[in-house]
């Protein structure tokens, strides 16, 4: 793909700045952000690059691209720490087959926070005049929120769905299944995102808070994290619903921790993980025993996983090995995409794909695009705006039809509550 495409060459200049909260700067209609406990990215100003890729093969194809870009970018980079320099936000469908493209941004300008330190870089095309536009803060638009009912998969659906999910496991196709239902609806055709985005920010700080190209969410699981030659990773597969009260919270952990269903159901998603990694590591670690992971909502059975890369591997590279894992697709891979397809009466587009951040060393941080949504575009002279939502489970041996359904409704909240 990168033969055929004409690159132009680029400057990309970074500057210390003093800190300030970045997202009122971002674009109200369709906000560029990585954020987390107040780090993160925050994209100003027009894009420079947008290149939407459709496909077989797109992650590897925009990982090459990516390798293109930075070997065409001349970089002054004053600060020197992860994010900063040439960067690129992505947004990739989770399956090859999906209409919805994979998504790869360069923006003009990119605001940066890292603990105390804080940064602007400037991006521009190498043989045009400096003339980029300087960041603007945009007032915040009026409080909206959305209306959203059940979409192709309604409860009913889903429930045949994790039927015929389970007698594919009984005869031995698959040993994991992810089966996702859908929300549909609309917000106004004005509506400022940025809203939301600081609403999930708040809400769930130790989630990676997305916005890329109409994608929002704030996802609790790291796909894949790579700097300076060292991958890691953390891997959620297992979930239980927070207890009413406190005493009824406290039961959980131990509940989760030693059920077997979900510690099978975790184990396929670790050795997925594993098995990626491993070629292209000279060093890999990963706990024996899950922890338990407490987010607002839910519990989760999470692993860390740590490795040395051996082959000079970017994010993007390491995304393409990765994605999908067990905890998103199932397992065997190949077959599991083969029965979400026959079962889910949609296509996923970007839900539980991958969406992150690169820099031009082949740094990155990338999350799976879960409890969040998708706007489409506004069309001229709509009122409205459509938004979709995607929420699933992990099917395994032993599940339970109306203990999923809980499960997606459990992980519908944080979007659900936060475009109310």
């Amino acid at each position: 793909m990168t033969e055929s495409l004409s690159l132009p060459r680029l400057v990309a200049t970074t500057r210390e700045i003093a800190a300030a909260d970045a997202l009122p700067f971002a674009d109200p209609a369709s906000p560029l952000a990585w954020t987390r406990k107040g780090d993160g990215l925050v994209a100003a100003g027009p894009d420079l690059l947008h290149i939407d890729v459709a496909e077989e093969g797109r992650i590897g194809a925009i990982a090459d691209l990516w390798r293109a870009i930075s070997q065409a970018t001349d970089v002054d980079d004053e600060v020197r720490i992860p994010g900063t320099g040439l960067v690129g936000f992505g947004a990739l469908a989770f399956d090859d087959t999906s209409a919805a493209p994979s998504t790869l941004i360069v923006p003009t300008t990119v605001l940066g926070r890292r603990g105390d330190r804080a940064w602007i870089t400037r991006i521009r095309i190498a043989d045009r005049p400096d003339e980029l536009p300087a960041a603007v803060r945009i007032p915040l638009g009026p409080s909206w929120s959305a209306t959203l009912g059940p979409g192709a998969m309604d409860p009913e659906a889903h429930d045949a769905a994790v039927r015929d999910a389970l007698a594919a496991i009984e005869s031995g196709e698959i040993g994991k299944v992810v089966i996702a239902r859908d929300l549909a609806g609309t917000v106004p055709a004005q509506a400022d995102l940025r809203r939301l985005v600081s609403s999930l920010a708040s809400e769930y700080p130790d989630t990676w808070t997305y916005a890329v190209d109409g994608l929002i969410g704030a996802s609790p699981e790291t796909l894949v994290t790579v700097h300076g030659g060292e991958v890691s990773a953390r891997v959620l597969a297992g979930t239980r619903p927070r207890g009413a009260n406190v005493s009824e919270d406290d039961s959980v952990p131990f509940e989760l921790s030693t059920s077997d269903k979900d510690r099978a159901e975790h184990a396929f998603a670790v050795d997925s993980v594993l098995d990626a990694l491993r070629p292209h590591t000279s060093e890999l670690t990963a706990a024996g025993d899950p922890f338990t992971l407490e987010l607002p909502n839910l519990w989760h059975l999470a692993t860390d996983v740590r490795g040395t890369l051996n082959d000079g591997a970017s994010a993007l590279d390491m995304v393409r090995a990765m994605h999908p894992t067990a905890a998103v697709a199932g397992t065997p891979t190949d077959r599991a995409l083969d029965v979400i397809r026959r079962i889910e009466p949609f296509d996923r587009g970007r839900y539980a794909g991958p969406v992150g951040w690169i820099d031009g060393d082949g740094d990155g941080e990338w999350a799976i695009a879960l409890r969040g949504a998708q706007f489409a575009p506004v069309a001229d002279g709509a009122a409205t705006r459509a938004v979709t939502a995607h929420a699933g489970g992990g099917i395994v041996r032993g599940s339970v039809p109306e203990a999923e359904l809980l499960e997606t409704r459990v992980k519908f909240r944080p979007i659900v509550d936060a475009l109310a």
